[in-house]
């Protein structure tokens, strides 16, 4: 059942090509965004593939997101969308690494994001594969995101970006949105865990650290080449980028480097989390040891007479004595006394 439910979410707005949505925006028209199916999308880029227009003269573009798990959708990519050999490479390939570079006109980007349904597991990450040109922007994942979702519910409210790279500059932004709001997410639970700390209660506390942890580790790791990879593609960016584009690429990706900031930080106090949990851990396990070892030495006196006594031998001292039982009591006693005293005088 839950197999069946994974595969409904991974197709679900998905028409037979595996579209899940598709934009035509066009700052001329009454309707700068419109909706656009698989068909629409083909006829559309047939028409301009075939009148040549120049992008300056007609800036509409097409944004078109696939669901990889659909088996149609490269099909039709290839069929119609006449990417770059780069793009199909990317997807094959299985290098989940974030990297953007240019091919031929183009850019071809490999980012990160987290599930829609993201419960702060390092697990719940995944590839966004991107595609962007003067007329079209193709985006394509295997599961459902977060970030895209987020464009798409501005484009639905009404955005409209008026060019590809402004359509690209706002994905960048709303994934730093969805980091932003990861952080959130994890500095309260690190606040309730340190509460819990200060308050004494440890239970679970350092595997719940862990997994946090490991999340911010694998984030910090898929995404910190992202911000490096687009400045490097912005020291040299396509002819059809215009400059401003350019210096909103240049303002989402410092933005993005100041959340990669705040997870590091994140980490280094998960850390010192970590280092003083297991410190008050020792502590407490020292505490047992010295218990222990201080109810063996004074138990130590009486089980070497015990067993000196429990011999059964003859010239057993103090046997016919009548007082015999109470000078063991006290020898037994005395050796005692000075066991502990010379235990809690070490541990002093």
């Amino acid at each position: 059942m839950s197999a069946f439910h994974d595969l409904a979410a991974q197709s679900y707005g998905g028409d037979e090509a595996g579209l899940i949505s598709g934009y035509l925006f066009d700052a001329s028209a009454p309707e700068p965004a419109r909706v656009i199916d698989s068909a629409q999308a083909a006829a559309w880029l047939a028409e301009r593939c075939s009148s040549g227009d120049d992008a300056d003269e007609n800036p509409a573009y097409v944004w078109l997101h696939f669901n990889l798990s659909h088996a149609h959708a490269e099909r039709w990519l290839v069929r119609h969308a006449n990417l770059s050999d780069t793009f199909y490479e990317t997807l094959h390939e299985g290098l989940p690494s974030t990297r953007i570079e240019r091919a031929d006109d183009s850019l071809i980007a490999v980012i990160n994001d987290v599930h829609f349904e993201f419960s702060f597991e390092p697990s719940d990450i995944s590839t966004l594969w991107i595609s962007v040109g003067p007329r079209l922007v193709v985006t394509a994942r295997t599961k459902p995101l977060r970030s895209v979702d987020a464009l798409r519910t501005a484009v639905k409210a009404g955005d409209a970006p008026r060019s590809s790279t402004e359509l690209l500059e706002h994905l960048l932004r709303a994934q730093a949105d969805v980091l932003v709001k990861i952080v959130r997410g994890v500095t309260s639970r690190i606040d309730r865990i340190e509460d819990e700390l200060l308050a004494g209660r440890l239970d679970h506390k350092r595997a719940r650290l862990g997994v946090l942890r490991r999340l911010l580790v694998r984030l910090q790791r898929l995404l910190a080449p992202e911000p490096a990879a687009l400045f490097r593609l912005l020291q040299g960016p396509p002819t059809w980028m215009t400059e401003p584009d350019a210096q909103e690429l240049r303002g989402s990706t410092e933005e993005f480097s100041v959340v990669l900031r705040d997870m590091q930080a994140l980490q280094e106090r998960i850390k010192l989390l970590q280092e003083e949990i297991a410190a008050n851990v020792n502590e407490d396990n020292n505490r047992s040891l010295f218990v222990l070892t201080v109810v063996t030495v004074l138990a130590l006196p009486i089980n070497i007479l015990a067993g000196l006594f429990g011999m059964n031998v003859g010239g057993i001292p103090l046997a016919d004595h009548k007082h015999g039982f109470w000078i063991v009591v006290a020898i037994v006693a005395s050796f005692t006394a000075v066991a502990a005293w010379a235990a809690f005088r070490k541990k002093r």
